[in-house]
């Protein structure tokens, strides 16, 4: 009977060992300098991925898995883990941001124990938000990131916290790879949950909005691309439909609109094409949405003429564009 009860209790032990070997080395570059503490740190991590995700050969024992996810929260290695990131090499970040995404997974119960550890510890959110200034380590933050994104309560926090705000700087980082990253974040945060989003943006459409405004109109070519791809994909959403509603209520819109009409960029003018005509099909224009429809009225439908195509998309293209043609001509037609 004892030797069958220490040979289950041995994994368990092993898996404590791991933790606390994992959280004294990581302890221990606070007060040791040199590359023997760092290559303990990385060995460690090391092997916890390994354990994590088996070797190649051996698959991970998921009992092993959970209990050193529920021992890395109580001895609050998730903490020493971003608070050390920027330390670690290159191999180093890849593995821990690799572990830091199965350990998040991780459930007892029906409730994901690492995920919880990390609502009890946001500024862990706002640190890995804020370390998109670094270019070391941008990259393994943003997979870490979108890996908590994934979760309500985290995609929330995010959300409504003051950090969220740099993501409109990040998107426009010389950095491209950094740059299309941070697009990628802020894409999960605005479409991974649509009731949390809805709420935000109601509560916070002005200043979103104005924020949104200045990447529409940037000198980067790469910037006004994506944001006016990804606008005109957000904003035709159903669960977007009341934001939508407003957006095109407004005419300093839809002059940011009209502008990108203009753009050099076969695909950016496509693109805003499909936020405009929302502008002009909208059963309810307010009057001065006309007015200025109205007054721009044969520039308009110059642009309109003129706009290209996209492959596979020409027949509803021509007919939508039409369609547009046709409403403008209208409104000039009741406004004399």
């Amino acid at each position: 009977m004892s030797f069958f009860f220490r040979a289950a209790s041995r994994p368990r032990s092993s898996q404590q060992d791991l933790v606390r070997s994992i959280k004294d080395s990581l302890l221990a570059l606070d007060t040791k300098t040199g590359a023997k503490a760092l290559e303990d740190v990385e060995k460690n991590i090391f092997t916890l991925r390994q354990t994590l995700s088996g070797d190649g050969e051996v698959e991970p024992n998921q009992d092993h898995v959970l209990q050193i996810a529920l021992e890395i929260c109580k001895e609050g290695v998730l903490s020493l883990f971003v608070q050390n990131l920027p330390s670690l090499g290159w191999e180093g970040r890849k593995d821990l941001a690799h572990c830091w995404c199965i350990l998040l997974r991780q459930k007892v119960d029906e409730s994901h124990c690492c995920v919880q550890y990390i609502e009890n510890h946001v500024d862990l959110l706002d640190f890995l938000v804020v370390c998109y200034k670094n270019l070391e380590v941008a990259l393994n933050c943003g997979n870490m990131l979108r890996e908590c994104i994934k979760y309500p309560s985290l995609a929330k926090y995010i959300l409504e916290s003051n950090s969220f705000e740099l993501f409109f700087q990040y998107v426009e980082l010389p950095n491209f790879d950094i740059a299309s990253d941070a697009l990628n974040t802020f894409k999960d945060l605005l479409t991974r949950h649509e009731d949390a989003v809805s709420e935000f943006l109601i509560s916070h459409y002005e200043q979103f909005f104005e924020l949104y405004k200045r990447l529409l109109t940037s000198d980067n070519y790469v910037t006004r691309r994506q944001s006016v791809k990804f606008l005109s994909e957000f904003l035709l959403e159903a669960p977007n439909a009341q934001i939508m509603k407003r957006y095109i209520l407004e005419v300093r819109y839809l002059n940011i609109m009209m502008g990108l009409l203009k753009d050099s960029s076969k695909n950016i003018r496509i693109c805003s094409f499909h936020i405009f005509k929302v502008f002009v099909a909208n059963p309810n224009k307010p009057r001065d949405i006309i007015q200025v429809l109205v007054d721009n009225h044969k520039e308009l439908l110059k642009l309109l003429h003129a706009l290209p195509a996209s492959k596979g998309e020409d027949e509803q293209l021509d007919e939508e564009r039409d369609l547009i043609i046709k409403e403008i001509e209208k409104l000039v037609l009741l406004s004399v």
